[in-house]
């Protein structure tokens, strides 16, 4: 599976962004998704993830509420609304595709299969 990460950008804080995750195989839609993000000089972190279904979701705690996770399986492709951005949230976005667990929502990026090449989100302050 190929996953191609867009909509990144250089926004003002207090902005919205929606982030697309585009994946090359309907067998996507069998996959449980996450996005993860890394500012400069940090290690890559969990942001959001979601079931195979769209069911379940799940957010680190500092993204509740500003961000949602959605996916479209029949265009192949997850989404992450990135709403009320703050300069904290300046990071390289990746989204990951996980296929052994599709009911979950998984959180750590050890157990993803696949990964997209990431976005840049850059917010101004």
């Amino acid at each position: 599976v190929q996953l191609q990460a867009s909509g990144g950008g250089l926004v003002q804080a207090g902005g919205s962004l929606r982030l697309s995750c585009a994946a090359s195989e309907r067998t996507f839609s069998s996959y449980a998704m996450g996005w993860f993000r890394q500012a400069p000089g940090k290690e890559r972190e969990f942001v959001a993830a979601i079931s195979w279904s769209g069911g379940r979701t799940f957010y680190v705690d500092s993204v509740k509420g500003r961000f949602t996770i959605s996916r479209d399986s029949a265009k192949n492709t997850v989404y992450l609304q990135i709403n009320r951005l703050k300069p904290e949230d300046t990071a390289v976005y990746y989204c990951a595709a996980e296929k052994s667990h599709p009911l979950e929502v998984v959180t750590g990026k050890g157990d993803y299969d696949y990964w997209g090449q990431g976005t840049q989100v850059t917010v101004s302050s």
